[in-house]
């Protein structure tokens, strides 16, 4: 089976370039690349085009970009990465096996943060255990789906934040993610600017907060 990588990308001039380079000898076996661009005022479109089947220009909102992203894809497997993550190099062998080799029709990968603390090590653990425990995943997990899956649900929910989350749960009722053990490799300069703990914090308290119902807006003001 064939993937279509799409890839949601705002001001990431420092990494597209090294994460679609990764991407080349996927692209040689007939996999697809797209990049969705949503309106960065740096090079970020501008160094993807060469690199890509498709490099698109979209309103800003993660949700929105993989949507369009998705439209535009040509093949049956729908796998979203992360302009800062980078496959592992099995990928396509993984994922084939698991959509192949099971009943299941959506997974996700383990991550790993690029930083060396040990305390990356732990926070790593806790987001791969409790993706498998609970059947949600989240964008830096590098989600893939069946495309008529992705479709029969409407694809992402065009939120501001927690889409990754939304999508996951309505796919956990058709089926429990295939957790892929080989990681991604994803970057840690979130956890590294704002302090490990203060992010951990941030990210488990609006997490609870979105699933009492407040709203994802309101969510994303205190994520920026």
């Amino acid at each position: 089976m064939k993937l279509s990588i799409i890839i949601p990308a705002l001001n990431e001039e420092n990494s597209i370039v090294k994460t679609l380079k990764q991407l080349q000898p996927l692209r040689d076996e007939g996999h697809e690349v797209i990049v969705v661009d949503g309106g960065s005022d740096d090079q970020t479109w501008q160094l993807s085009e060469p690199l890509v089947d498709h490099a698109i220009q979209s309103h800003p909102g993660r949700a929105r970009q993989m949507n369009r992203g998705a439209a535009l894809a040509s093949n049956e497997i729908l796998l979203f990465l992360h302009a800062d993550t980078r496959l592992p190099d099995d990928a396509t062998q993984q994922i084939d096996a698991a959509l192949n080799c099971t009943m299941k029709v959506w997974g996700r990968f383990d991550v790993r943060l690029t930083g060396q603390p040990f305390m990356f090590r732990v926070i790593e653990r806790m987001i791969n255990q409790r993706s498998c425990i609970t059947g949600i995943a989240t964008g830096d997990q590098a989600i893939f789906v069946r495309r008529a899956v992705f479709e029969l649900f409407g694809g992402y929910a065009e939120i501001p934040l927690m889409e990754d989350v939304e999508l996951t749960k309505s796919l956990r009722s058709i089926s429990w993610p295939c957790c892929i053990k080989s990681a991604v490799v994803t970057s840690s300069r979130r956890w590294e600017k704002n302090g490990i703990v203060k992010t951990i914090w941030l990210m488990w308290r609006l997490r609870f907060l979105y699933f009492i119902g407040v709203d994802p807006r309101k969510l994303a003001a205190s994520y920026r």
